[in-house]
């Protein structure tokens, strides 16, 4: 989710990541369960898009230009909204699988066999800017909202049916981690919108985000999706440019107030839907609001130097201008939480908090973590 140039596509879920095999308790048990997790399917925002922006013809919500990518291998801004790989990547890895390719890089008559492949080990469908709801980025053909990722997975759903009997289908979809980071394009719109702050409230708003994923979630789950993993809005109000705003550079709590309302009519409409499929489907909710605080915190335990600056930018927290090839560039990438104005997460501190997804302690993640979702 996110990231227009825009302040409505602000935003940041801060959640991605990979370390060595090595690194944390925990991880083994991940990797050894490798086998069992055939695929990563990915629906979402600027947090986890992998690309697909870069095939919108008139979109401006792109990163497909540098300092983006400077520590992606080969130096490539691949269209990721951070300095490296992103959360779906990490996650793939942790896996032992190939990084998801976008959706749209898949279409044409050139490129049946990796749509074939992709189909199998898993496809990202995420756009920056996108939201629940089909907003004004969206209208403007800005981004592909959740809904219309839905459509481009049962496209590729299509595929899959078309290369495994119903039987092997049926398994290997059940096995699949479906992995979904969306939410806070929505929340800025609404702030964004006169007209639709007097058609309803926050509470009313937010409610309604969470009803509309769950029209989305069980239209997945009815092409066999079984395992969730469902972030929630980090402290949208805490990012640089947030920060930027205000002399002492403190968090926008009002934005926070919004994301924390989301975030409880998410885990009680999550809560709802598994008693309504009861043991079709299992889930792991990570609450990234909570993570981030601790994170922003008591940095210098997570490895971080500055929670507060963007890493890629100009002027006033480095958060006055977005990243490009003019901006200032942090020389270590690895002490910044914050890659960029909008509040995307470095690659360090994506890894930080994919491993705390995978972490045997279950502080951030219910009703299970990570490593519980994909052996369960």
């Amino acid at each position: 989710m996110t990231t227009n140039m825009t302040p409505s596509i602000t935003i940041f879920l801060i959640f991605l990541g990979l370390l060595r095999i090595d690194s944390f308790p925990g991880l083994e048990t991940a990797t050894g369960t490798a086998a069992s997790v055939p695929a990563v399917y990915v629906l979402g925002d600027s947090l986890v898009d992998a690309g697909n922006n870069n095939y919108l013809a008139i979109s401006i919500s792109k990163t497909n230009y540098p300092h983006n990518g400077v520590d992606f291998p080969g130096s490539i801004a691949t269209g990721r909204f951070c300095n490296g790989k992103n959360a779906a990547d990490a996650i793939a890895e942790k896996f032992g699988l190939p990084l998801p390719p976008p959706y749209l890089s898949l279409k044409g008559i050139f490129k049946e066999e990796e749509r074939k492949a992709a189909a199998l080990s898993g496809v990202n469908f995420a756009s920056g800017g996108a939201g629940i709801f089909n907003g004004s980025d969206q209208q403007l053909r800005q981004s592909i909202p959740l809904s219309y990722q839905v459509n481009n997975w049962l496209s590729i759903h299509k595929e899959l049916m078309n290369q495994l009997d119903p039987s092997e289908a049926q398994i290997h979809l059940s096995k699949s981690l479906f992995f979904v980071v969306i939410g806070s394009n929505d929340i800025f719109d609404y702030f964004g919108s006169f007209k639709l702050r007097q058609k309803t409230n926050p509470q009313q708003y937010t409610q309604s985000m969470a009803d509309k994923l769950k029209e989305q979630l069980k239209t997945s789950r009815y092409t066999g999706a079984r395992r969730f993993l469902i972030i929630g809005v980090a402290q949208i109000g805490c990012t640089p440019g947030q920060r930027a705003k205000n002399l002492m550079h403190e968090c926008d709590e009002e934005a926070n107030t919004w994301g924390s309302l989301y975030n409880e009519a998410l885990v009680k409409m999550l809560q709802q839907l598994k008693e309504e499929l009861g043991s079709s489907m299992t889930y792991s909710y990570f609450d990234n609001f909570n993570s981030l605080h601790d994170i922003v915190t008591n940095p210098a335990r997570y490895g971080f130097a500055d929670v507060k600056s963007a890493c890629c930018g100009r002027g006033e927290l480095n958060a006055q201008l977005p990243c490009s090839l003019v901006s200032n560039l942090c020389s270590d990438r690895t002490k910044y939480l914050f890659w960029d104005l909008y509040g995307h997460p470095t690659e360090a501190a994506a890894r930080t908090i994919v491993d705390l997804m995978l972490s045997d302690d279950s502080q951030y993640s219910s009703p299970l973590t990570l490593t519980q979702l994909v052996s369960s």
